[in-house]
């Protein structure tokens, strides 16, 4: 069964902002592909209603379900997977051991979600190998809700914001910024750079 949950009351309130902007995102993406309704849940492996559903924002969809949609619409923001604001669950705690992450790997980054279990959070952790060497690699800015910081493990990288000159920045150092500004980050050692992010949605 999928993991697909009505919305009701005060749970629907808190994360309303967070499903709509989803929901429009993937409605948008998909009209962009030129892909039909059947087209794009085929493709993700879940039911035609159930898409209908989500870009109708008429639904929250599960983490394996909006895993699945962002791998075959090839959405490239891991801010998608923080999807609730909910604070209903107290002592919570998730662990992900060495290598162990949820990858998703795109054309200028290599991501590896960590702590994927629980998905009504408002923070996102994750290790990027950094393979973009250029802005060129970049279609368009990288921009989503909230907040992020980034702490360079291994190698120099280059940050790119559209308010600031490049910045740059070696293994040791650390940057916190708007993500809703436009920002990209390029790779400037020879070896791929390992960062780790941390995306805070407000």
């Amino acid at each position: 069964m999928e993991d697909i949950q009505p919305l009701r009351g005060l749970e629907a309130a808190e994360i309303a902002q967070d499903s709509a902007g989803l929901a429009r995102l993937i409605r948008e993406t998909r009209r962009t592909r030129g892909w039909t309704l059947e087209e794009t849940a085929k493709r993700a492996g879940i039911g035609r209603s159930t898409l209908s559903k989500i870009e109708n924002d008429q639904t929250r969809a599960g983490f394996d379900i909006i895993r699945r949609l962002t791998e075959a619409l090839d959405l490239q923001t891991p801010q998608l997977f923080v999807q609730s604001k909910s604070r209903e669950i107290a002592g919570r705690r998730d662990v992900t051991r060495k290598d162990h992450g949820e990858m998703r790997k795109t054309e200028t980054y290599e991501h590896e979600l960590l702590c994927t279990e629980i998905t009504s959070k408002s923070m996102l952790p994750y290790l990027s190998r950094i393979r973009a060497r250029d802005m060129s690699q970049f279609g368009e800015w990288v921009r989503h809700r909230g907040e992020e910081f980034m702490y360079v493990l291994e190698g120099d990288v280059e940050l790119h914001t559209e308010h600031y000159r490049p910045l740059r920045l070696g293994t040791g150092d650390s940057v916190y910024y708007d993500a809703s500004m436009g920002h990209c980050c390029v790779s400037v050692s020879e070896e791929d750079a390992l960062v780790l992010w941390v995306s805070q949605d407000m």
